[in-house]
């Protein structure tokens, strides 16, 4: 039996974060079928294995644990495998690392796909976009780190953060090419970083993997159609 269950729809997003800390310490997991989440997602709150309204969920199953929320479920991750600092002002920075990747998931995706992009609305938001590479790129540059050296809370192996930036821009702009040069433009110690991660044999094994199993796709479906479209 796997060490995990992941309830996460069959593409990247938010369910990457998630894949890339359990690949990165070793762990197993299973991939809940859509079914099984979808029946879980729709239960009743008191029938659920922990109150939500929809995925990530991860379960863990020698803690007899399951969480939701992809915040809630990094730092658990991260705290039980050593991946967040224990210096109180590092871990506050991971925790706003993530906080910040979540609002620019939100934003690329206009609010979880509640509208849909056209070009006027790419155009206008392009340059919040950059501002958000820069500020990632920022708290890269205060730590040390480089675009060929370095991690970005300048701890000596990656950590919690690192794999949030990867997630985040390394898988996004593979996924989405057109903004790489973005990327490398206005924040090219992040570039930089995500390819190392990238190439960890554990994160080139589990790329492999996703791109068998879910190919192109980034966050699916008429937002990404939209997305794809403007860019």
């Amino acid at each position: 039996m796997s060490a995990y269950t992941l309830y996460y729809w069959p593409l990247p997003f938010r369910g990457q974060f998630v894949r890339s800390v359990l690949a990165h310490v070793g762990a197993s997991w299973t991939e809940a079928s859509v079914q099984d989440l979808i029946a879980l997602k729709d239960d009743n709150p008191e029938n659920q294995l922990v109150p939500h309204m929809g995925p990530p969920v991860l379960t863990d199953h020698a803690a007899n644990l399951s969480l939701a929320q992809t915040q809630a479920i990094l730092t658990y991750l991260g705290c039980k495998y050593a991946l967040v600092p224990e210096d109180p002002a590092r871990a506050a920075l991971t925790a706003k690392m993530i906080a910040d990747a979540n609002d620019v998931l939100y934003e690329m995706t206009l609010h979880n796909g509640a509208q849909m992009w056209a070009k006027k609305g790419w155009a206008a938001y392009r340059p919040r976009l950059g501002r958000w590479m820069e500020i990632f790129e920022q708290h890269g540059r205060r730590h040390g780190l480089t675009e060929e050296k370095g991690h970005v809370l300048g701890t000596d192996a990656p950590g919690l953060a690192d794999l949030v930036v990867y997630s985040l821009w390394g898988v996004m702009t593979a996924k989405l090419p057109a903004l790489r040069p973005m990327l490398k433009t206005r924040a090219p110690a992040i570039a930089g970083l995500s390819d190392r991660i990238s190439r960890l044999p554990e994160q080139d094994e589990l790329r492999v993997q996703s791109d068998k199993d879910y190919g192109e796709e980034w966050c699916s479906g008429q937002i990404e159609a939209s997305l794809r479209a403007v860019l």
